[in-house]
């Protein structure tokens, strides 16, 4: 079946660079959201997907430490400071 969608090309342009970058085509990656979206049934929440999203250990883990404000921004902060 073919779909027709109605995307901004900046926005088509951006993601179509991503999925060449990780090897696939952006058909592809819609293809697959598709497939994963339609399994999902009309019953699973957007709070059980970030959930288990977080199962699957998709974000990232500091391990309890914590950053100050500068250490956050050091590196833009470097770029704007006087010499």
């Amino acid at each position: 079946m073919n779909v027709t969608l109605s995307i901004d090309e900046a926005t088509v342009a951006r993601a179509r660079a991503i999925a060449e970058a990780q090897g696939t085509s952006l058909n592809q990656v819609i293809r697959e959201f598709l497939m994963q979206y339609g399994a999902s049934g009309p019953s699973r929440t957007v709070g059980q997907r970030l959930t288990e999203l977080l199962e699957q250990g998709a974000v990232g883990d500091s391990g309890g430490g914590r950053f100050s404000r500068e250490e956050l921004y050091a590196e833009r902060l470097d770029r704007y400071r006087k010499p």
